[in-house]
């Protein structure tokens, strides 16, 4: 089936010009016409065409300067160039000028319905791939990390100030936080969006067989070794490869991790021949890797090498204030992917969601959010959808712990205020949020604030 398109013709000989938009309105293509270069680019700032057909010999300027104008500024358009006298020097030319093709007068109906479907057919794959590009920016772009709190847009300005560079980065951070999330973003994000983003977690496979893994090897190297076997850092040539649990790599592997940063070179398992690669390192850890250099398990060398930026992913408990804007983001995902039309969590049920301390952080939640739209008997989600381990809400202080020689009223105040501190903590200290987030107004949330001496100054120097 052919293409259809809007089409614009450019030709100084009037009856050519409406001869050949005659043809192509036959074919249903959308047709315009301009007899000179001035007119033509008038009209095509007013109009976006698919496809101009344009002449060489224009009577005030030629079709080259009009193909240079089209591909300065109207990119998306394809150019066809006709001449009366077509070489080939001039052909390449024009080609090496942007245009789409390049054909001779006079020319024959079929060759130019060819062309021109040809250029129609191109950009149905060019706009395509725009919306491929987009679809991955939405799934793997910064847009689909989480979070307004203060912590989390220190990391966002941190993401998009290093995404497009070659510089290492080291996402630190308790397991289940979004650390492969955030590594895909600083891949999306860079020049090398176009290019294989390699995930390896370096945690879940022995030494030997991570070895290989990583750089390849070759046949016979190893028991079992019956071919020759491509590596993670090949396959990830010019993209960004992404190296998940990394304090677990042990000494033999931290040596060649060292010389693939230093030298962007290696050698694969059992072989000699050196391999090359242009590689961006964005590698992970939920250790505390200065403390394991001072036990000597880290090489300092190596640590002083992936930590050149770093920047730790804060734990769910540390950012309750984004749980609101979480909880709808998946409470959304779920309904589009079992069908259901789940409007959100009770206001209960959000609060003890705020209330919970999640050792799971985010990977923990999604697990919950999946399970309470599963379950839900109702629109919105209620306290007794959630686990049991959510329900238990705050667990009281013990009487002796808490009284230690003062009085019921001092016992039940020292709670209250540590409970508003957090919540303060949690959302950068913005009262709006605290205050929703406590389930009471601004105004009550000043006056407590007020009785208990919180401020933030006060925190800070203390």
């Amino acid at each position: 089936m052919s293409n259809v398109g809007s089409l614009f013709v450019v030709d100084d000989d009037k009856n050519i010009c409406e001869a050949m938009a005659d043809y192509l309105r036959g074919l249903g293509h959308r047709t315009e016409t301009a007899l000179t270069c001035h007119d033509a680019i008038g009209r095509m700032q007013e109009y976006p065409f698919d496809v101009v057909i344009c002449d060489v010999n224009l009577p005030d300027q030629d079709g080259f300067q009009l193909l240079e104008w089209a591909v300065k500024n109207k990119p998306d358009t394809s150019v066809i160039l006709l001449t009366g006298y077509g070489t080939i020097e001039s052909a390449v030319e024009a080609i090496r000028l942007g245009a789409f093709d390049y054909l001779t007068k006079p020319v024959i109906d079929d060759e130019l319905n060819f062309s021109i479907q040809r250029a129609l057919s191109q950009r149905e794959i060019v706009q395509e791939n725009k919306q491929l590009k987009r679809q991955l920016d939405d799934k793997f772009g910064l847009s689909n990390i989480i979070g307004r709190d203060y912590k989390m847009a220190k990391m966002f300005d941190l993401i998009e100030s290093v995404a497009d560079t070659r510089t290492t980065v080291l996402i630190l951070g308790e397991n289940g936080t979004g650390k492969t999330i955030t590594a895909r973003a600083v891949h999306q994000l860079s020049d090398r969006r176009d290019k294989p983003f390699i995930e390896v977690a370096c945690g879940a496979l022995p030494d030997s067989l991570l070895e290989s893994e990583l750089f390849g090897h070759v046949q016979g190297a190893f028991t079992g070794a019956t071919h020759n076997k491509i590596g993670k850092f090949l396959q990830a040539d010019g993209g960004t490869i992404f190296l998940d649990e990394i304090g677990t790599a042990s000494p033999s592997l931290q040596i060649k991790l060292l010389r693939v940063l230093q030298d962007r070179e290696f050698e694969p398992v059992g072989g000699n021949e050196t391999h090359k690669v242009d590689v961006r390192l964005i590698l992970a850890t939920n250790e505390d890797l200065e403390e394991r250099v001072q036990r000597g398990g880290f090489r300092q060398d190596l640590f002083y090498r992936i930590n050149v930026i770093s920047f730790t992913q804060p734990p769910l408990r540390e950012r309750v204030g984004d749980i609101p804007l979480l909880v709808d983001h998946y409470v959304r995902l779920f309904n589009e992917q079992m069908g259901k039309h789940i409007q959100g969590f009770q206001d209960d049920a959000l609060q003890s969601l705020q209330l919970y301390a999640w050792p799971g952080n985010v990977r923990e939640l999604v697990n919950v959010v999946e399970r309470a739209v599963v379950l839900a008997k109702s629109d919105r989600i209620a306290v007794n959808d959630l686990p049991e381990t959510l329900r238990r809400r705050i667990t009281a202080p013990s009487v002796s712990g808490s009284l230690s020689g003062g009085t019921l009223k001092t016992a039940l105040a020292n709670p209250e205020r540590q409970i508003i501190i957090d919540a303060l903590d949690s959302n950068g200290w913005n009262r709006q949020d605290t205050a929703r987030m406590l389930g009471i107004n601004r105004t009550t949330l000043y006056k407590k604030m007020k009785k208990y001496d919180i401020s933030f100054e006060k925190q800070v120097s203390f």
